[in-house]
């Protein structure tokens, strides 16, 4: 098929490493200026745009290594809970493995794109029976459309049941909003511009001109108070440690009791063990809850297999369980078929069980206030925000994976989220800080 002659313009052709590799650096940027809490709402804009016009111009070679970077930029962390496995020698294999699966799926959507315009091309006859108009679009033009979709589906797309790919993602902190429709804008304006060759495209941008607020304060209304930990995940599974690391929590709570909090929220598992199976701690909860309400993480015994639960402690002195509904691949449950699930979980993971997840997601009262209850991994998929929940309280431990950028990229999507669900979201985090976001925006506690 010859070669649209726009492409010439960056040489992606020619070079198709450095092109997907400036590709992936620059939509990827917004994570790593996060992280280095470097936040320029101009330079987020800029590398997003620049970024697209790159993958839409380069061709499937071009797109292989742009997907192949974009694995490595966005989820090498993934391998760094090997660490606490004592097999760091699988890092490097598990990140290889994560960006080829990446690589090939930007190649599979680029050489589609390649492919079938020239084979409509080539047989108008089917073009116009089954595509009426299309055959007379010209290859170049129908060639950027079809990679401009599947930049807007790839979101859909779970390798693995691993959602946290959105291309979209690199505008949360943009001047540009983070819907479907206006992603889809965006693609649309930047296709025209590429293909005629004009700028005179580029002022349709600013209809989807939305920047994040930057000015969100504290209001009287969130008496919510988020514990952060800082308990590093070998300590916290070591039984000898945890009787120490349990009063230190019954304090933070009686803490916040002090500060006339309404609620306070602990993290992820802040309490490793099977709750209702530890009498004294279970009843500490209790009495402490006829002061405030208590939302915490802990796990769940049921007919011989875990769970991972959220415990809520009422003032009136109810107490529900509302367990996770999404499990993280891997690392909760295995997602390969069972003749591999049972050879990976001997091998990698002691014969351990798959935790079990629950076939309902649980909303909860607290002093009037419906919230939807959330677990690190599910808090950043969409499944969570069916019903557009106007508050979401999320429990996480990322001691797995740090230091890295994970507890960036999971902030950011969470941003996404609340952006577009309008779901105020109450963060409570071990090893990394905990946050309130709303509309979008951070305010940190």
């Amino acid at each position: 098929m010859p070669t649209p002659r726009h492409t010439t313009l960056f040489q992606c052709q020619r070079h198709p490493i450095l092109c997907g590799f400036a590709a992936a650096l620059l939509g990827s940027l917004f994570i790593y200026l996060d992280y280095w809490h470097i936040h320029f709402s101009a330079a987020d804009t800029l590398f997003g745009l620049l970024s697209i016009t790159l993958l839409l111009y380069g061709n499937a070679r071009m797109w292989f290594f742009a997907g192949l970077f974009f694995g490595l930029f966005w989820f090498w962390w993934i391998g760094l809970s090997f660490i606490h496995y004592q097999m760091s020698w699988a890092i490097p294999f598990a990140m290889l493995f994560i960006a080829l699966i990446y690589a090939i799926l930007f190649w599979i959507i680029a050489k589609t794109s390649e492919v079938l315009p020239h084979q409509l091309l080539q047989n108008k006859n089917i073009a116009k029976q089954y595509i009426p108009k299309l055959f007379t679009l010209h290859s170049s033009l129908f060639t950027f459309i079809l990679k401009s979709l599947g930049l807007l589906s790839m979101s859909y797309i779970h390798p693995l049941s691993f959602d946290w790919f959105k291309p979209e993602l690199m505008f949360v902190q943009s001047y540009f909003g983070i819907e479907k429709w206006q992603f889809a804008l965006i693609l649309a304006v930047l296709v025209l511009s590429l293909y005629r060759r004009t700028l005179i495209f580029l002022p349709l941008l600013l209809l989807v001109w939305q920047p994040t607020p930057k000015d969100v304060s504290h209001s009287s209304e969130w008496k919510i108070a988020s514990v952060t930990t800082h308990i590093p995940v070998e300590a916290k599974w070591d039984r000898t440690q945890q009787p120490a690391q349990f009063h230190k929590l019954l304090q933070k709570i009686d803490h916040a009791i002090d500060a006339n909090a309404s609620t306070v929220v602990l993290p992820e598992t802040a309490f490793p063990i099977y709750l209702e199976r530890t009498p004294w701690l279970y009843l500490a909860l209790q009495n402490r809850a006829r002061k405030i309400n208590i939302v915490t993480g802990a796990l769940y015994w049921e007919d011989g297999i875990p769970r991972n639960s959220t415990y809520i402690f009422h003032k009136n002195g109810t107490i529900e369980r509302a367990n996770k509904v999404l499990l993280v691949p891997f690392g909760e449950k295995n997602p390969l078929p069972d003749f591999l699930s049972d050879w990976v979980n001997k091998v990698f993971y002691d014969g351990a069980v798959d935790y079990k997840a629950d076939s309902n997601i649980t909303d909860y009262m607290l002093d009037n206030v419906r919230y939807r209850n959330a677990i690190c991994f599910e808090a950043t998929s969409e499944v969570l925000y069916e019903g557009r929940p106007k508050h979401m309280i999320v429990l996480s431990n990322n001691g797995w994976f740090v230091p890295s950028i994970e507890p960036t990229l999971q902030r950011l999507l969470l941003q996404y989220y609340s952006k577009k669900y309008d779901t105020i979201i109450y963060h409570a985090v071990n090893m990394a800080p905990s946050y309130i976001i709303v509309g979008g925006a951070v305010l940190t506690l």
